[in-house]
């Protein structure tokens, strides 16, 4: 089938449905002129006449009207696909696949997996950790979610969730046995779960400040792990003192297996941004995502934001 053969086909169903080339024109967006040379282009090609015309009326040919009679369903057909791409294109439906850091997926898109998935049924989501910058498209994702570095240079990347408070936690049973730490010095004479996030990697300082004015501290401790949720269910089960993000921390912070401390010594960490290829258009389902995060996260205070510790460069 040559290129322009589908167009001039449903161009001849226009006609034969309206037996009218003002009005056929007018449904597929051409002058009349237009079309009846196309039509004339087309009979030329098929070698028959599928129209009989004269200065005031149209009608098929029997050719005409088994060729109409053939093509009305694949016609349909096609119509139903193309509108149903419209309708993905404006509500979200498919599968919706997103990359994201162990933190940052706690944190931005966790809380809103319940709600997100109930407003859109039609939606399946999956959501991988990673620890790193990936190649998201080589990869089959259709968004990456963390700190704006991990997203390439040829990328679009929206910001959704602004800067996010650390939290220093111990258990209740822990802090029965030593007294908490009311400074960044005192954290020498605790126990601390230690971060190491990639296996060549030095421990992580802790990125604490006071009065705008950072102040990281090598802490000690005879745990290290390289994963969050390891560091707080050694908090919670009093192994030691663990840093973690804010909201990661709260619900234990709300259940009491958590206690916080060096409140006013604890930052903000630079936002978080989602980030997929620039060159496709944005799915509906990836739109209503970015849109439910941001109402999610609400408005930020201004603070100053330091990069985020739990990143691995």
């Amino acid at each position: 089938m040559r290129r322009g053969d589908l167009a001039d086909l449903a161009a001849f169903v226009a006609i034969a449905e309206n037996l009218n080339f003002r009005a056929a024109a007018s449904r597929v967006g051409v002058t009349p002129s237009a079309l009846s040379y196309t039509m004339r282009q087309l009979e030329e090609r098929l070698g028959v006449r599928l129209l009989n015309r004269t200065t005031r009326s149209v009608s098929l040919t029997d050719a005409g009207l088994r060729l109409l009679e053939r093509l009305r369903p694949a016609i349909d057909q096609i119509t139903g696909a193309l509108e149903d791409l419209n309708e993905e294109r404006e509500l979200p439906f498919g599968h919706l696949r997103i990359c994201a850091l162990y933190t940052v997926a706690m944190a931005v898109m966790a809380p809103v997996f319940g709600r997100y998935l109930s407003a859109y049924p039609d939606v399946h989501l999956e959501v991988s950790v990673i620890n790193g910058p990936i190649d998201i498209v080589a990869r089959g994702f259709d968004a990456g979610l963390g700190p704006q570095r991990l997203a390439a240079a040829d990328m679009i990347a929206v910001r959704v969730a602004g800067p996010l408070r650390l939290a220093v936690v111990g258990a209740p049973a822990y802090f029965a046995l030593r007294a908490p730490p009311l400074t960044a010095d005192d954290l020498a004479g605790h126990s601390c779960v230690q971060y190491r996030l990639t296996d060549a990697g030095s421990l992580m300082e802790w990125p604490l400040e006071r009065d705008r004015e950072p102040r990281p501290v090598k802490v000690e401790g005879r745990l290290t792990v390289n994963d969050p949720s390891l560091a707080i269910r050694a908090a919670i089960d009093g192994v030691g003192i663990a840093i973690t993000l804010e909201t990661i921390a709260a619900p234990f912070l709300r259940s009491g297996q958590l206690v916080r401390v060096l409140e006013d010594w604890s930052p903000a960490i630079e936002g978080f941004y989602l980030y997929y290829p620039g060159h496709r258009q944005v799915p509906a389902a990836l739109r209503a995502l970015i849109d439910m995060i941001r109402s999610a996260q609400g408005s930020v205070p201004a603070v100053s934001a330091l990069a985020n510790p739990f990143a691995a460069e």
